[in-house]
């Protein structure tokens, strides 16, 4: 299939010589064509250019042309942290909180991860597969084009594997490029409470085997927090997930300074997410790494959190994506315009920041920065076309609005 779309208000996010990460200062430019052509050939980009420039494409016969006049043109945008697959919402504990409980006490009351996990074990495969591609179906619609899935609610051998085949099949019915995360370490199960040494055996000597033999997770992630997993334990799941060909990825600092971070560098972890406590140790440790530093605003903004120091960290000359953490507990939306919002009114990032970790940094938390994140030749076609608008800004400033018209998966242009 070939794809012509003329007249590109701005084409953004182009790139002569792709890079894999984009960092610090650099995260303040964004490379934009104005009044410009793009062409899709089957899955990838073949080629892009101002309009008054038609060479290469003039030959093109039995093609599908778009006029993209007074729109913008963007490279999808890459989710690398959600745990989409899950059975039953948790606005009881949303209220809860307004009433003033804390997340800690909520978990305590049996709430929390653990609800999730109650409400999982006894939903079917089936049934997780349809709620799941429903939330796909949304996130794309709103831009998005890649996205990372955890387990998690799982937390017995019995059901995260069930959530992970659910990932998998998902990655066959989805238009969009999916990864899968084995988090069996999201929480101590009520069952291990009193004997946490016999379930991280678990995760490691029963499931970490059954998972490779499946081919189901192309990452391993751990909560290293208080009343979670320590530092400690941290390290040991994730050196033990890579020998069963998971590369490792954390949620780290998001409700106490507690060496999530440290470890994450230790194990050269592909990204640390969340950060609202980081410090200066951290950001001097990822400095010297190649780990990505991942902020997830929705999840800031829905507990109330403290906010990531994410200026300061790009200001220190560190990459930062920025994903959505879409999951019924503690950011129940995958709307990734909606956290470019949130970058810039509450983290002071430029709209050129916030569209760079959206895109090419947070493809590289996927490993997927080769061939997402931005428009060059040779990358997967992965594009969205917006409405009329007067800019690129303009996404971020209209926050609640989806500004998304078209959409364009691995070349193909997506009917809803």
């Amino acid at each position: 299939m070939k794809i012509l779309i003329k007249n590109i208000k701005e084409l953004v996010q182009v790139e002569d010589e792709p890079k894999l990460k984009i960092s610090g200062a650099e995260m303040k430019n964004l490379n934009c064509l104005h009044n410009a052509w793009l062409a899709i050939e089957d899955d990838k980009i073949a080629g892009f250019g101002k309009m008054d420039d038609w060479e290469g494409i003039s030959d093109w016969t039995n093609l599908t042309i778009i006029d993209a006049s007074d729109k913008i043109v963007m490279p999808s945008y890459c989710d690398s942290h959600t745990h989409i697959v899950y059975a039953g919402s948790r606005e009881g504990e949303f209220v809860d909180r307004i009433n003033g409980l804390t997340y800690e006490q909520i978990f305590e009351r049996g709430g929390g991860i653990l609800n999730s996990a109650k409400k999982l074990s006894v939903a079917t495969e089936d049934e997780l597969v349809e709620s799941a591609l429903i939330r796909l179906n949304e996130i794309m619609w709103q831009g998005t084009g890649a996205v990372e899935i955890k387990s998690g609610y799982g937390l017995s051998t019995e059901a995260e594997l069930k959530m992970l085949r659910v990932i998998k099949k998902l990655k066959t019915l989805s238009p969009l490029t999916i990864k899968a995360t084995f988090l069996g370490a999201h929480a101590i199960p009520k069952e291990y409470q009193e004997s946490r040494r016999k379930y991280i055996d678990l995760l490691i000597n029963e499931m970490m085997p059954a998972i490779e033999k499946e081919q189901l997770a192309d990452y391993c992630d751990v909560f290293c927090e208080q009343n979670y997993f320590t530092k400690e334990e941290t390290i040991e799941i994730l050196t033990a997930g890579k020998k069963h060909g998971m590369t490792p990825k954390i949620h780290a600092e998001q409700l106490s300074n507690f060496g999530g971070v440290l470890a994450g560098v230790e194990v050269e972890a592909i990204s640390v997410d969340h950060l609202e406590f980081v410090g200066d140790a951290e950001i001097k440790a990822l400095q010297n790494s190649k780990t990505m530093a991942t902020i997830l605003p929705g999840a800031a903004f829905f507990l109330g959190l403290p906010l990531p120091p994410a200026r300061k960290m790009i200001d220190a000359g560190l990459p930062i994506a920025v994903a959505s953490d879409f999951n019924p507990g503690s950011s129940p939306s995958g709307n990734m315009n909606l956290m470019l919002s949130l970058c810039c009114v509450q983290y002071k990032m430029t709209p050129e920041e916030a569209i760079n970790a959206a895109t090419i940094n947070s493809a590289y938390a996927m490993d997927l920065s080769k061939t997402h994140g931005s428009i060059a030749v040779g990358k997967q076609a992965n594009i969205f076309i917006t409405k009329e608008i007067p800019s690129y800004a303009f996404i971020p400033y209209s926050f609640g609005s989806n500004l998304v018209e078209k959409v364009i998966i691995a070349g193909k242009i997506v009917n809803g």
